[in-house]
């Protein structure tokens, strides 16, 4: 049996699917659906064995022999809003659970597939995973970070393959509960889709209007690289999971607004043509977030490349472009 812990959400729901499209189905969904609900929509497309709440799983963890013979454990759940305040919930949520799954899967000889975070970085203009490159701006990114550190102290008596993936800015199908947290594919269509226009930050940090840049990348691609690690067992470590080549919001805009204006028989429009037309706006920040704002992420693919990572990722507007047309096709 496969354990998807978080397997209602976004990240999880998608590595549910692939497993499925593999023909797995022996899988046991764990999350917590009291706060919200809505991401069951995420299983209902999904053939799996069993769910738990994440609290009835904590205590099978905790129990002898209280769990079934697991062939693996993806691990993807966690309080993801970088926003929370409440840092007793973070920790506990992220680091004392991801503590408690691993101790299980090396006491039981089962493979670890964990879902860390590029918000470790935080800071940091360099991304690569070294200790000099981390620094968390909030506790959700050192909740992540903690975790890491946790796996690196261990790393040279593992009894079980481990491998932490630090997502970058992840897009795709199974984000609708998410909500502000939701990718800004998803938030420049719904803007397009009710407003005819995408609103953008102005330029901050020496970049132009719109042309602040972060590494996105599909959660296709995302399922790719876990599965890939699954079948071949390792190497164990943390390792960033992101396209590898940074993009600009301006990019994903007009990604967006092309793919719609596809689908309603309309030509696409570069991006001055699309500003000209109001398609476009670009918006101030709001007072004292342009000093704080994040406008450059890329991740260091080197030691993904490495442990024998070598397929290519695709490029933002190849990826947005068919996230649009799903969303256009379910309404």
């Amino acid at each position: 049996m496969y354990v998807v812990t978080g397997g209602a959400g976004f990240v999880g729901s998608n590595l549910v699917r692939a497993l499925n499209a593999r023909g797995v189905t022996d899988i046991l969904v764990v999350d917590n659906l009291e706060s919200n609900s809505a991401k069951f929509l995420n299983l209902v497309d999904c053939a799996i064995a069993d769910y738990l709440d994440k609290r009835d799983f904590l205590r099978l963890l905790a129990a002898t022999d209280g769990l079934p013979t697991l062939a693996a454990v993806l691990h993807q759940g966690a309080c993801s809003d970088t926003m929370e305040l409440d840092g007793r919930y973070m920790m506990d949520n992220n680091y004392a659970y991801s503590k408690a799954v691993l101790d299980h899967c090396q006491t039981h000889q089962v493979p670890l597939l964990y879902a860390s975070s590029a918000a470790v970085y935080g800071a940091s203009e360099v991304f690569a995973e070294t200790a000099a490159n981390e620094r968390p701006l909030n506790v959700y990114g050192y909740s992540k970070l903690l975790f890491d550190t946790y796996l690196r102290r261990r790393l040279h008596a593992l009894r079980a393959p481990v491998a932490g993936f630090r997502y970058f800015n992840v897009y795709g199908p199974g984000e609708a509960h998410k909500g502000r947290m939701a990718s800004v594919a998803r938030q420049f269509f719904l803007q397009y889709r009710e407003h005819g226009r995408v609103q953008l930050f102005r330029g901050s940090g020496g970049y132009a209007d719109g042309e602040q840049r972060r590494d996105f990348v599909s959660v296709h691609d995302v399922s790719r690289v876990v599965l890939h690690f699954l079948d071949k067992a390792g190497p164990s470590g943390v390792f960033n999971l992101g396209s590898g080549a940074a993009a600009s919001f301006n990019r994903v805009a007009v990604a967006v607004i092309n793919t719609c204006r596809e689908a309603a028989g309309e030509p696409a429009l570069s991006l001055p043509e699309l500003v000209a037309a109001g398609s476009v706006h670009y918006i101030d920040f709001p007072p004292g977030l342009a000093a704080r704002y994040q406008s450059y992420t890329e991740a260091d693919l080197d030691a993904l490349r490495q442990a024998g990572y070598e397929e290519a990722f695709m490029p933002v507007e190849e990826g947005v472009a068919a996230y649009v047309r799903e969303l256009l096709a379910h309404g």
